[in-house]
């Protein structure tokens, strides 16, 4: 069985930067836990990262969310703390601009996982739209995100979006 752990934009400015948020800091331990599994069972882990470059503020996602946060080169662009230890030199790693990753897209499709599971930030934006990346690449995979294991800056939003994922029958854990 084929099975990959996606961990989506678990990166300093989105975990303790302009964007952080408590929520976020609680994550760590199991995120870890969970790729160290991954790693044990010799699956695949890959990694995205939001990637933003200094003109941000004037694109389109900077004039509706005006704070500047993962800019290539900054350590707020990086992965955090014990994500960023486990992170080996083997692993992908998928700079996106935008919301969804289409190089992730054809990473999955290249691949035909059997399973792939989502864990990470921020659960009503990247982390399900990579969800729905992953289910349109794989229409045949087993596409999970473990609840415990992303989060939200917004309660309601992160439950919002377990919600329409389920509904996408994406498996919510």
């Amino acid at each position: 069985m084929k099975v990959c752990l996606v961990v989506v934009d678990y990166q300093n400015d989105f975990v303790c930067g302009s964007l952080g948020f408590a929520k976020a800091v609680e994550l760590e331990n199991k995120i870890a836990k969970k790729i160290k599994l991954y790693r044990k069972n010799g699956d695949s882990v890959v990694f995205t990262l939001d990637t933003h470059q200094t003109d941000y503020l004037s694109t389109r996602e900077g004039k509706h969310l005006p704070i500047e946060h993962c800019i290539d080169g900054t350590e707020g662009h990086k992965l955090y703390g014990k994500i960023a230890e486990l992170k080996s030199d083997d692993d992908k790693c998928f700079c996106k601009p935008s919301f969804g990753s289409g190089e992730l897209y054809e990473f999955f499709k290249e691949n035909n996982f059997d399973k792939i599971e989502l864990c990470g930030v921020v659960t009503n934006i990247c982390v399900i739209s990579n969800a729905v990346l992953a289910q349109t690449a794989c229409p045949s995979a087993q596409v999970c995100v473990d609840k415990n294991c992303v989060a939200s800056n917004d309660d309601t939003l992160n439950e919002k979006a377990l919600e329409v994922m389920r509904g996408l029958q994406i498996e919510i854990e």
